[in-house]
């Protein structure tokens, strides 16, 4: 149905995240990551997500395919990054960062292979 949605603000170790969409189809985010922070290294089974650099400076650090060992994709303001279903990857902030975040809506799809907050193998955020 059309009309207005509730945004919902999440406090996470790393920032915070906002969620402005969410559907059975789709989610938007914005990630906001404070400087020197991390996400978990982590990789998902069936979701699949987009994401764009608003602003700041991050390193985003990804096994592509072929690869044996994660790799710095590093991305500046206004650059995009697609993460398809079984890629660890995660993100890094050198800077405050805020990351416009597109996916599918698996929420809770997250195998945390490593988190310096002490989640490793849960799916809560």
């Amino acid at each position: 149905m059309s009309g207005r949605v509730d945004v919902r603000h999440v406090p996470k170790p790393w920032g915070h995240e906002t969620v402005w969409a969410h559907t059975d189809r789709y989610v938007g985010k914005i990630l906001h990551i404070t400087a020197g922070q991390a996400l978990s290294v982590q990789y998902h089974e069936r979701k699949d997500e987009t994401v764009y650099l608003l602003t700041g400076e991050m390193k985003y650090w990804v096994q592509l395919p072929g690869d044996t060992e994660l790799r710095d994709q590093a991305l500046t303001a206004g650059q995009a990054f697609r993460i398809t279903p079984g890629t660890i990857h995660y993100m890094e902030a050198v800077t405050d960062c805020d990351v416009l975040e597109a996916s599918t809506p698996e929420l809770d799809d997250v195998v945390r292979l490593k988190d310096r907050y002490g989640r490793e193998g849960t799916s809560a955020p």
